[in-house]
């Protein structure tokens, strides 16, 4: 056992110094392994940390909430009025019913538009979204200077409206908005309230908005009657499936629906939209990962190619090993631990560059204010490690058995 063990370290001492007696070639030797290998732990943690600003930015919305879009959908797929499809559905009178439900702490109806805000002559292209007065509470989005509108401004249809911190920095870059009048698509709104600037949301930027009463939004600039969407708050995370049945069984009887295939709805919550972007990222990161891991193939096909020249280099070598006793497996295995050793370097080095070029990036996006977590996967670092180990086991086989089969005597000869 003890003379085995001794056998086997001057194998590896052995490869270490024929490495590193050509230390260019070794390097260029190791570069597809290198580059294939912090490919890998690159692509692996920096989709962790895309996973961690998307799912952060959906937790911030609020994992109890539930939005209620116009439009039939299987659960994994979005209703046609994401696409733009108009559907009009959704009317007042189903968020007024929704609201009534127990456990929802607060429904707030949506009607959307695109416009030109206007003052003196300065105009800018903006959204509009008319709402109700729950607004505040079912979005956590407060208003810091002014005031929000009431209900009684919604009925009747007052031209008021509440604004963001884009459009006051592009409207009213020195003096404060409340009370000063906007012009949406020519018709004169006065500006109440300023909302609080919110951090970015995957959905877009709740602070380029324009919020005015959704009365006022039907009946001046839409000139309709039905809803983008409604969104409720329920009071816990753990009611939102029950109050998603409840919500689909309310509106299947508002909108004489029989069957639940003919629904003209769709009815969503945050946790959903968290574990489908969860799925997606995934999907994504082994998508790309495998396609690095390209690379590796390449690696591996330049260790064959360095090994056999590397044996022709040294077939006086292996006639006198041959001639002092060595077996063809004594061969074998030298060259084989060669090609082994010389891709675990190579992926410790990929390793190492992978991880200090992922935190780099990370550091830079957290720098720029996004919340991004640095975070390097262990299974990648295993899988990366793993397979550039397998590669030299695998290519460096042939050149291996190319070495052990020679003859020790046309091997002396050879010049």
């Amino acid at each position: 056992m003890m003379i085995r063990m001794i056998k086997y370290f001057l194998i590896i001492k052995l490869a270490f110094t024929s490495i590193f007696s050509k230390k260019t070639r070794a390097i260029l030797t190791m570069l597809g392994i290198i580059i294939g290998v912090s490919s890998v732990i690159s692509i692996m943690s920096l989709g962790k940390g895309a996973e961690s600003l998307i799912t952060g930015s959906i937790k911030r919305v609020g994992t109890n909430l539930i939005s209620i879009l116009p439009g039939a959908s299987d659960e994994k797929g979005p209703p046609a009025s994401v696409y733009g499809i108009v559907i009009t559905t959704l009317t007042r009178r189903d968020a007024e019913e929704i609201a009534r439900l127990a456990n929802v702490r607060s429904v707030t109806a949506y009607a959307r538009g695109n416009a030109e805000i206007a003052i003196l002559n300065k105009s800018i292209p903006a959204d509009f979204s008319g709402v109700t007065e729950t607004y505040q509470e079912t979005e956590n989005h407060k208003v810091i200077e002014g005031r929000f509108f009431t209900k009684a401004e919604d009925r009747a249809s007052a031209r008021v409206a509440v604004i963001g911190e884009d459009i006051r920095k592009e409207l009213f870059p020195n003096t404060s908005p409340i009370g000063k009048r906007i012009k949406i698509n020519d018709i004169s709104f006065q500006v109440i309230g300023l909302m609080d600037k919110k951090a970015e949301q995957f959905l877009g930027s709740a602070d380029n908005l324009v919020l005015i009463p959704l009365s006022t939004a039907h009946n001046t600039l839409l000139g309709t009657r039905h809803l983008n969407m409604i969104r409720l708050l329920v009071d816990k995370e753990e009611n939102v499936p029950i109050i998603k049945e409840r919500i689909r069984r309310l509106l299947r009887s508002l909108h004489n629906i029989k069957k639940p295939e003919n629904d003209d709805f769709s009815v969503r919550s945050v946790v959903q939209a968290l574990d489908v972007f969860t799925t997606i990222t995934l999907a994504i990161r082994f998508f790309l990962a495998s396609i690095a891991s390209i690379s590796l193939i390449v690696g591996g096909i330049g260790i064959t190619n360095i090994m056999l020249m590397t044996i022709k280099e040294r077939t006086q070598e292996i006639g006198l090993r041959k001639a002092l006793g060595a077996k063809p497996s004594d061969i074998l295995n030298q060259f084989l631990v060669e090609a082994i050793v010389l891709t675990a370097i190579g992926g410790i080095l990929g390793i190492i560059i992978g991880i200090t070029f992922s935190y780099l990036v990370s550091i830079i996006i957290i720098y720029l204010g996004y919340d991004w977590v640095f975070e390097i996967p262990i299974s990648s670092v295993v899988i990366s490690f793993s397979i550039s180990t397998l590669i030299g086991l695998v290519f460096g086989v042939f050149p291996a058995k190319t070495a052990s089969k020679m003859n020790a005597i046309s091997s002396l000869r050879y010049e």
